[in-house]
């Protein structure tokens, strides 16, 4: 059960994490951490295999984001410079996800059933911190880590209630196919650069 709560911590640093960074090499190794703690969680309800299966789609996912910015961009440039630096104000906002999760997350455990308090909490945040982070930003790659986070979340919440491999390899195919999305759109937008220049 400890271990568990060490995921949760986990998924806690690496969702702030992906919040405050600002270069894309590292938030792409939070996103890889942050899948590696979610195989912790969801491998408590769901066959190892299964859960494996997730670790890898988001290890992939997380590759194909990389490859792609690292073929198109400057790997010196960071990602997003012109967002203001507010550091403090995403800290804080950060902080106000977690006491709002951590005061439903024991309500949220009783509706689901057999879920347990680390993996209810760690899906309710990776959601709550997913959409923090799709609110305060509009950079390709940072909305695309928003929404893998927030779909993050809801797999975890999902693994309790539903076990099956069909649902697991659509699942899978999501992350995938978002990942795919975010890596086209990245290429759409250097592109209109290029053509802007």
């Amino acid at each position: 059960m400890e271990f568990s709560w060490i995921a949760v911590g986990i998924l806690l640093i690496t969702s702030v994490g992906l919040l405050l960074s600002r270069d894309w090499r590292a938030s792409l190794i939070l996103l890889a951490m942050q899948y590696l703690a979610i195989f912790w969680l969801v491998s408590r309800h769901w066959p190892l295999g299964m859960a494996t299966i997730k670790l890898v789609a988001g290890w992939m996912s997380a590759a194909a984001l990389g490859m792609t910015h690292l073929s198109l961009f400057d790997p010196e440039k960071n990602f997003e410079q012109t967002r203001p630096r507010g550091g403090l104000f995403h800290l804080f906002t950060a902080g106000i996800v977690a006491l709002i999760v951590a005061a439903e997350t024991s309500r949220v455990d009783t509706i689901i059933g057999s879920a347990g308090l680390p993996v209810t909490t760690g899906g309710l945040l990776l959601i709550g911190m997913g959409l923090l982070h799709l609110g305060i930003t509009s950079e390709i790659l940072r909305v695309t880590l928003g929404l893998m986070t927030v779909l993050a979340g809801f797999e975890i919440l999902y693994a309790v209630v539903e076990g099956s491999l069909l649902v697991a390899a659509l699942l899978v195919a999501i992350n995938l196919g978002l990942a795919l999305v975010g890596s086209y759109l990245l290429i759409a937008s250097w592109e209109r650069e290029i053509k802007s220049v």
